[in-house]
C-alpha cells in the first residue's frame, strides 16, 4: 500500500496544498520515477533523494520507486519537495515507526546528497495556506523555521537533516519546537535625512505630502539639484510597517527568494530603485513560472525611478494598470496570477535631453526637436498618474554653504503619522490604508466640497483641461493636504495647493 504525506506548491504568491505518495515495485530495480507535472529540479530530486536515505544510514529501496505529487494537473516547481518524498518513502517501506499521525503534518525542504535540509522560498505562504487548510504541524528546513513561525498558531519544526526528521516521527528524539520571536518594525536603517537637504522647501512640501497619502510624484530638475537625495530620503519619513503590512512584504520577498540571511522578516519599508535598463517583466514580474517584479518588491514601500525618461516607453506603459489599481495582473495559459503593488513611485528625470533647460546658471543646448522627442518618452496617460510634479531647481553654492539645516525626518514624520492616524479613522471598516487609495465614488464619500472649492475645482478642470482621473487626483491630494493640517474639510487653500502640483511639466 502506498504512502502519503503533504506538501504545499507556491504559485506567485498563494500556495496550494500537493499530496505526496510513494510506492514501489512493478518496474526494473532502481528505477525511480516522479509523475505529477515536474519541472526539471523536482525530476532531479530522484538523485538527491536517494543519496540523502542511503547517507543518513537508511537503505533506499531496490526496488521501482514510483512519486505522485497531487493534484497532477498542477504545475510543480522547485526543490521544495524532496524532504516529503525521502519521508513517504520511507513511511512505505516501513523504516520509520510512526510515533504520532502525519495527517497533520506539512513537510517541506530541499535535501543535499549528505542528508542535510537545506532551506526553500516561499515558506511563509505556505505556512499560511497550512494554517487555512487545517494542518497544525509543519516541519521545515531549520533556517526556514522562523519565518514559518510567523504564523503563530502552527506547531514548527526546524530541521537540519533526514536522520534528525526520522528520529522524531519514530518517537526517538523528539525535534524541539521553534518558539515565537519578538519583531520590531521600525524605519531606523534608513540612511538619508530631510535635515541633510539644504532648500528645495518646495520639493520636501511635496514629499510630506506624497508620504502622507500613498501618492506618486515626480522630480524634474537639472543634474546635481538634489532629485535622488529626496527620493532616497523619503522611507525615512514613512510611518513604520504595521505587523500586517510586514507580512505582506515578507511573503512577496520570501516567494522571490529575497528574505535577508537569518531574518524572519522585514521589518523596515522597502526601497527598491531599478536602473533605467530594467526589462518590463523585471519591473513588473511574470517569466515561465511568475515571479514578483520591482513593484510588488516595493509593495507598502517606495519605488523610485531614476532617469525616467530614459526608461523605455513600453516599460513604462506596464505601470499604468498597477498605478491604477495597487495590484498587477499577471496571465499565463494555466491561469492568472495577482501581485500586489501598493506603492510610492518617485520619478525623477532631467527637464531636457542636456538637463539645464530652465537652469538660471547654464544655457540648455537642446533644439526645438530634441525637446520635442525628450517630452514624447513619456506618455500622457503615465503623466496623469503622477499626483504631484515637481520642479527642482539648482540650489546656488552660497545657499549649500550657509543656510541653516532644514527639519529633520523625525519631525516630519510625527506629523505624517497624525495624518495617517486621521485616514485610519475615516477608513476604518474598509481595507483602504491611505486617501491615494480611494476609488472616485469613495472621494464624493470622503471628500466633500463646499461652493466655493467646488467652483474652483471647476475652473481650474476647465483651463487646465484636466482628465476625469486627474479631477479625482486633485481632490485625493487635497484632502491629504487638510489631514496635514488637521482640517476636519477641504479649503480653498488646500485645493488652491493641490492644484499647483498638476502641471505637467513636459507638456
Amino acid at each position: 500500500m502506498s504512502a502519503k504525506v503533504f506538501s504545499a506548491a507556491v504559485l506567485g504568491l498563494e500556495a496550494e496544498i500537493v499530496e505526496v505518495e510513494a510506492d514501489t515495485g512493478g518496474g526494473e530495480m532502481g528505477q525511480f520515477a516522479v509523475v505529477g507535472l515536474p519541472d526539471a529540479a523536482v525530476s532531479e530530486a530522484r538523485e538527491r533523494v536517494r543519496s540523502a536515505i542511503n547517507n543518513s544510514g537508511l537503505e533506499c529501496p531496490r526496488v521501482k520507486i514510483i512519486i505522485n505529487l497531487a493534484p497532477a494537473g498542477l504545475r510543480k516547481q522547485g526543490s521544495g519537495y524532496d524532504l516529503p518524498m525521502a519521508i513517504s518513502i520511507l513511511l512505505h517501506v516501513g523504516k520509520i515507526g510512526l510515533a504520532e499521525d502525519v495527517n497533520d503534518s506539512l513537510f517541506i525542504g530541499e535535501l543535499a546528497l549528505s542528508g542535510a535540509v537545506r532551506p526553500v522560498n516561499g515558506v511563509l505562504s505556505m505556512a499560511l495556506k497550512a494554517k487555512a487548510a487545517g494542518f497544525t504541524k509543519l516541519f521545515v528546513p531549520q533556517d526556514n523555521a522562523a519565518e514559518a513561525k510567523l504564523v503563530k498558531e502552527l506547531q514548527v519544526f526546524g530541521v537540519s537533516d533526514l536522520t534528525q526528521a526520522v528520529r522524531h516521527l519514530s518517537g526517538y528524539k523528539l525535534i524541539t519546537e521553534e518558539p515565537l520571536s519578538d519583531f520590531v518594525l521600525t524605519n531606523d536603517a534608513v540612511a538619508n535625512d530631510f535635515a541633510d537637504i539644504r532648500g528645495q522647501q518646495q520639493a520636501k512640501r511635496a514629499a510630506e505630502i506624497a508620504a502622507a497619502g500613498g501618492h506618486n510624484f515626480l522630480l524634474s530638475g537639472s543634474p546635481g539639484s538634489g532629485k535622488t537625495m529626496l527620493a532616497r530620503a523619503l522611507p525615512s519619513i514613512l510611518p513604520d510597517l504595521t505587523l500586517h503590512e510586514a507580512l505582506e512584504v515578507t511573503k512577496i520577498y520570501s516567494a522571490a527568494g529575497l528574505l535577508p540571511a537569518k531574518s524572519a522578516l522585514i521589518s523596515t519599508r522597502p526601497f527598491r530603485a531599478p536602473h533605467h535598463t530594467a526589462s518590463g517583466v523585471a519591473l513588473v514580474g511574470g517569466g515561465v513560472f511568475p515571479r514578483p517584479g520591482e513593484i510588488s518588491l516595493a509593495h507598502r514601500g517606495v519605488l523610485f525611478l531614476d532617469e525616467f525618461a530614459e526608461f523605455p516607453r513600453q516599460t513604462l506603459e506596464n505601470l499604468r494598470q498597477p498605478l491604477e489599481d495597487g495590484v498587477i495582473t499577471v496571465s499565463r495559459a494555466a491561469g492568472n496570477l495577482n501581485f500586489p503593488a501598493k506603492f510610492i513611485l518617485v520619478a525623477a528625470m532631467n527637464p531636457c535631453p542636456c538637463g539645464f533647460l530652465g537652469d538660471e546658471g547654464r544655457a540648455c543646448r537642446c533644439s526645438a526637436n530634441q525637446l520635442l522627442m525628450y517630452s514624447k518618452r513619456i506618455s500622457g496617460p503615465i503623466l496623469d498618474r503622477l499626483d504631484l510634479q515637481v520642479a527642482v531647481p539648482r540650489v546656488p553654492v552660497e545657499d549649500l554653504a550657509h543656510l541653516a539645516a532644514g527639519e529633520s525626518s523625525i519631525v516630519i514624520k510625527q506629523r505624517i503619522m497624525a495624518a495617517r492616524q486621521i485616514q485610519r479613522q475615516r477608513f476604518n471598516g474598509t481595507n483602504l490604508v491611505v486617501n491615494s487609495e480611494m476609488s472616485s465614488s469613495l472621494v464624493k464619500k470622503f471628500c466633500p466640497l463646499d461652493d466655493a472649492v467646488a467652483a474652483l475645482l471647476t475652473a481650474a478642470t476647465e483651463r487646465l483641461r484636466l482628465s476625469a482621473r486627474a479631477y479625482f487626483r486633485v481632490i485625493k491630494v487635497a484632502r491629504t493636504i487638510a489631514d496635514l493640517a488637521g482640517a476636519e474639510n477641504i479649503t480653498v487653500n488646500h485645493l488652491a495647493e493641490s492644484l499647483q502640483y498638476r502641471p505637467q511639466l513636459l507638456q
